[in-house]
C-alpha cells in the first residue's frame, strides 16, 4: 500500500513539472522496488524542481535582459565562484545573496556580434541585473579543468579578467561549453579562444557539424555528377537525333529524285 502511494506521488510530480517546466523528467525511470523510497522521491523531486527553476530563470533572462536590446540568448549556465572574490575594504552595504548566470548572446542585427554577459538575481527580487560583459573576441581561454571526468568546474580567461566558476551541474556546464565552442567557430574568424582540459564530447559538436557539412558536400557532388552524366546522355541522344534527321532528309531527297525521274 505504501509503495502504491509513493508511485502515485511520483506520477503527480511528473505531471506537475511537465506543466510548469516542460519535459525535464522525460529521461527519468522508476528505480527497482527495493530502492523506491521516500528518500528517493524527495531527492529527485528537489533535483527536478531545481532544473525547472533554472529553465524558467533562463527564459526570463532572455526576455528581460537580451530581447529589449534586439539580442538573442544562445545559452546560459548558473554558476558560483570557486574562490571568494576579494572585496575592497571600503565596500560595504552589499545587496545580500544572489544567483549568478553566465550568458552567451548574439545580436540580431548584421553584422552579428557575440558577447558573454554576467547576469545576477538578488535575493528577494524577481528581476535580473546585467553586470559585466565581454565581447566574444576578448575571450582567450576556456578551461574545462578535467578532461577525464564530468566536472562542474571551469575557468574563463578574458583579456582583462579571469574567473573561476563551478556550474550548478556538470551537464549544464557541458551544454554551455558545446554552445560556446560552436559559437566561437561560427562567429570568430581571426583569433579563436583556446579550449583546454575539455572532454571530447564537448568538442564533438563541431565534429558533428563538419560531418554534416561533408555529407551535404558529398550529396551535392553526387547530384552534380548525375546531372553531368545525364547531360552527356542527352548530348549523345541529340547527336543521334540530328544524324537520323539528316539521314531522313537525304532519303526524302533521293526518293523525290527517283520519283521525278520515273515520271519523266
Amino acid at each position: 500500500m505504501e509503495e502504491k502511494k509513493v508511485r502515485e506521488k511520483v506520477l503527480l510530480l511528473h505531471k506537475d513539472l511537465e506543466v510548469r517546466g516542460g519535459k525535464v523528467l522525460g529521461v527519468w525511470s522508476f528505480p527497482s522496488d527495493a530502492v523506491l523510497t521516500k528518500g528517493w522521491v524527495e531527492e529527485n523531486s528537489l533535483r527536478a524542481l531545481l532544473a525547472c527553476s533554472t529553465m524558467s530563470a533562463k527564459s526570463a533572462i532572455s526576455k528581460e535582459i537580451f530581447a529589449p536590446l534586439d539580442e538573442r540568448m544562445l545559452g546560459a549556465v548558473q554558476v558560483k565562484r570557486r574562490t571568494k572574490k576579494k572585496i575592497p575594504f571600503l565596500a560595504t552595504g552589499g545587496q545580500g545573496e544572489y544567483l549568478t548566470y553566465i550568458c552567451l548572446s548574439v545580436t540580431n542585427k548584421k553584422p552579428t556580434q557575440a558577447s558573454i554577459t554576467k547576469v545576477k538575481q538578488f535575493e528577494g527580487s524577481t528581476s535580473f541585473v546585467r553586470r559585466s560583459q565581454w565581447m566574444l573576441e576578448q575571450l582567450r581561454q576556456v578551461n574545462g579543468i578535467d578532461p577525464n571526468r564530468d566536472s562542474a568546474e571551469f575557468d574563463l580567461l578574458f583579456e582583462n579578467a579571469f574567473d573561476q566558476w563551478v556550474a550548478s551541474t556538470a551537464s549544464e556546464k557541458c551544454t554551455f561549453f558545446q554552445i560556446l565552442h560552436h559559437t566561437c567557430q561560427r562567429y570568430l574568424t581571426d583569433r579563436k579562444p583556446e579550449f583546454i582540459n575539455c572532454q571530447s564530447k564537448i568538442m564533438g559538436g563541431n565534429s558533428i557539424l563538419h560531418s554534416a557539412a561533408d555529407s551535404v558536400t558529398s550529396a551535392v557532388q553526387k547530384a552534380s555528377q548525375a546531372l553531368n552524366e545525364r547531360g552527356e546522355r542527352l548530348g549523345r541522344a541529340e547527336e543521334k537525333t540530328e544524324d537520323m534527321k539528316n539521314s531522313a532528309q537525304q532519303f526524302a531527297e533521293t526518293a523525290h529524285k527517283l520519283a521525278m525521274k520515273h515520271k519523266c
